[in-house]
């Protein structure tokens, strides 16, 4: 394990994600961490909203599948937007 997190790319991988770099490795990395924290907010959102009515596990499952639906593109634009104003 100390042999994978001393390597010279994971650490500099590690450092341009924590700089606040962009490039298309950290991209990749937002756009998983965002999707996932959209699904789990989804998920609780579906719970919220029609838990009661059409079963908790299910509104949860409906909630986390339909909020990447409107987070992705967001955060791809959002990306798109701050590379250019980074490189501009």
């Amino acid at each position: 394990m100390r042999d994978i997190l001393t390597t010279p790319n994971l650490i500099s991988f590690l450092t341009s994600l924590a700089d606040g770099d962009l490039n298309i490795a950290t991209e990749f990395v937002w756009l998983i961490i965002a999707t996932a924290l959209s699904m789990v907010g989804g998920a609780i959102g579906g719970m919220l909203l029609a838990g009661r009515d059409i079963g908790y596990q299910f509104s949860a499952m409906l909630g986390a599948l339909f909020a990447p639906a409107g987070v992705i593109p967001a955060i791809l634009l959002g990306l798109t937007v701050l590379n250019l104003l980074t490189n501009y």
